[in-house]
């Protein structure tokens, strides 16, 4: 099922964008199969609930061993893609980088996935999702006025800048592959993805219509036609009114006086209006009063949050108890799924290698190459 069936995909593990970046090709139909280290990696929870590994089977080998390498070279002999997330340099000393792979299989699309990318002064050192936006300039965006930059959790540069920009490029040169024969390495750094997501931003910027100080422009909290409010119980709602008859219809909904919205010395004023009047309601209350309008209003609903829409979509799913978000996006033909729930490190180790056709599994396990099930 999905569009990319038929596609084979080697992962070797890591953590964040590299994993999310192979559960969506997973999603979209290609078989993936994910090589962990004996006992697996970091996670936040137990393996089942690590849903960033849902999609794909586990196979375990100890890439110190000379047979694990081994295994690795003839799974990518067959495979059309493989995904790294390693410290630039770690691939080629375990026998394994492009030029090694490449050799074995030219047709190979060798996605790397780091935060720093594969060369530059800082290729070398450790980061976080944190470090790699805020160098982007993306972190810089978001706050309020006269206050510190917000953390956005690591959605912004792992899996936006990071695991989408790599899973476009694999995509990408899976195309061009296909009309020339040829592999070719997808060098995707959290930093230039994240960087590229600010391209709106910089036009502005050039053009005098953005401002560096963050919370004073039109998308950051600076317009109170564009910003987060609190209701009666606690809660929040989030208004995006920006053009005028959206913006016209959140005032008749709210049944309020305010002044012109055009002059920006009025925005103090304004932004008190609407403050207050939010307040006096909860916000379900205020849900039902927006609901079906073109005011722009949303409430602000908790992670897995439920809401008509979300129900009507099927935009979260259950699988085997956990509530998840249900694969993205969407195709009319071939649909995708979840597939797997996560599974242990090496949960498949006998049966994924045997169908990808790698018979000698009892002398790699007598090697110590690898651990089943």
């Amino acid at each position: 099922m999905g569009p990319l069936e038929g596609v084979k995909v080697v992962e070797l593990a890591g953590i964040g964008p590299g994993p999310f970046a192979c559960m969506m090709l997973a999603e979209l139909g290609a078989d993936v199969l994910r090589i962990d280290r004996p006992g697996g990696g970091l996670s936040f929870g137990p393996p089942e609930l690590d849903l960033v590994n849902r999609g794909r089977r586990s196979v375990a080998l100890d890439l110190k061993n000379p047979a694990a390498i081994d295994v690795v070279r003839r799974l990518v002999a067959q495979a059309d893609v493989l995904v790294e997330g390693f410290r630039p340099g770690v691939a080629e000393r375990l026998g394994l980088g492009p030029d090694d792979l490449l050799a074995i299989n030219p047709k190979l699309v060798y996605g790397r996935m780091t935060g720093w990318g594969q060369d530059g002064p800082l290729a070398q050192t450790a980061g976080h999702d944190i470090d790699y936006i805020a160098l982007s300039g993306a972190l810089h965006l978001i706050g309020r006025a006269g206050g510190p930059p917000q953390v956005p959790a690591n959605v912004l540069g792992d899996f936006a800048g990071g695991s989408l920009y790599l899973v476009v490029g694999v995509l990408a040169a899976l195309h061009e592959a296909q009309r020339s024969g040829r592999g070719q390495i997808v060098d995707a750094s959290i930093v230039d993805g994240s960087a590229h997501l600010t391209t709106m931003m910089l036009g502005a910027l050039a053009a005098g219509s953005w401002r560096q100080e963050r919370g004073t422009n039109l998308l950051d909290t600076g317009a109170p036609f564009y910003d987060v409010y609190e209701t009666s119980d606690g809660k929040h709602l989030a208004v995006g009114a920006l053009e005028q008859p959206f913006y016209d219809e959140l005032i008749a909904k709210l049944g309020v006086a305010v002044p012109d919205r055009n002059d920006p010395a009025n925005w103090p004023e304004l932004r008190k209006v609407l403050t207050e009047t939010f307040l006096q309601r909860t916000q379900a209350e205020w849900t039902d009063v927006f609901d079906g309008s073109d005011a722009c209003v949303a409430p602000v609903l908790p992670l897995a949050g439920e809401h008509p829409h979300l129900v009507a979509r099927g935009t979260f799913v259950e699988q085997e108890g956990v509530r998840q978000a249900a694969p993205a996006p969407r195709f009319s033909r071939t649909p995708t799924s979840l597939g797997r729930p996560p599974a242990r490190a090496g949960h498949h180790t006998r049966e994924a290698l045997s169908d990808w056709g790698i018979t000698d599994i009892d002398d790699l396990l007598d090697s110590g190459a690898a651990v089943q099930d």
